[in-house]
């Protein structure tokens, strides 16, 4: 059976790596002089304390090289199959990292190397998607074909919470324009071809600023597959959480609404606060 590995990026819980049998390999978050493994030995909480601390925002690199080598090694040697995920190439160099660990095990005929061209659970949906062919007994190259399908599909937006960690961060283009002391403004970030935009701006109270984002986006919903649909967040309170979750249990459209908290990496990004509604449209 074909092996499934992502970057810590792709944002899926404990629950539903073990569910799927999906391997991660940690991107890396960098506070001051010290080096954490995103979601081994630092949380996002902890980044937000140390970011308020030292009004910093905290920097990320891509995953290591030999990190991610050992972790396919073992696969590769039983005679295995590997699909590996990454975070868009626009935001890390972490599927170069993949392409050259292949090349280290010279096993390039072995390991698909796919850039999402995506973050968070946009990656994370296209993982589960590989992982179910994976069960299915389909191939490597059977999936990397599938998921290439899949990859313009992929809905992945936010709203924010804060300006300052993706200003400060500087991955989201055209964001500086909007980004001077307006406290109140909460723009809805959008993914497309593996960069970050801004889109419609929003004010007022989180609260109702992320309901009318669930709303606006209610028709693309409605032409969405209907396996699954990701809420993600980077620290929102439980009645916003639910607020979401109930409004879209009476869309009556998906099999399974889940609930993921944003990994290091991405909250070092997108700062607390942050909620997105993420799904494949359908195809």
């Amino acid at each position: 059976m074909v092996k499934i590995i992502s970057d810590s990026t792709c944002d899926l819980s404990k629950d539903l790596l073990e569910k799927y049998d999906i391997d991660i390999v940690p991107l890396h978050i960098v506070l001051g002089e010290d080096e954490y493994e995103d979601g081994v030995n630092i949380t996002p909480d902890e980044i937000y304390k140390w970011s308020d601390e030292n009004k910093e925002t905290p920097k990320t690199s891509a995953a290591g090289i030999e990190q991610t080598t050992e972790m396919m090694r073992p696969y590769v040697e039983a005679g295995r199959e590997v699909v590996c995920f990454s975070i868009s190439a626009g935001m890390s160099t972490t599927v170069n990292v993949m392409n050259m660990a292949a090349q280290v095990l010279e096993a390039e005929d072995k390991i698909k190397v796919i850039d999402s061209a995506n973050l968070s659970t946009g990656i994370g949906l296209l993982v589960i998607e590989a992982a179910i062919m994976a069960k299915e007994g389909k191939s490597a190259q059977e999936i990397a074909d599938r998921i290439e399908h899949l990859k313009p599909l992929v809905r992945s937006s936010f709203v924010v919470d804060t300006l300052t960690y993706l200003h400060r961060g500087g991955r989201c283009t055209g964001l500086a324009a909007m980004a001077g002391g307006v406290l109140k403004l909460h723009p809805k970030i959008v993914v497309e071809n593996g960069k970050m935009r801004p889109d419609k701006k929003y004010r007022g109270k989180m609260e109702r600023v992320v309901m009318d984002y669930v709303k606006d986006i209610e028709e693309d919903l409605k032409n969405a597959k209907k396996d699954r649909v990701f809420i993600t967040h980077s620290g929102c309170s439980e009645d916003i959480i639910n607020e979401v979750k109930n409004y879209l249990q009476t869309l009556n459209i998906f099999g399974e609404i889940l609930v993921t908290r944003a990994g290091g990496v991405i909250s070092s990004h997108c700062g607390p606060g942050t909620l997105g509604v993420l799904f494949i449209k359908e195809d």
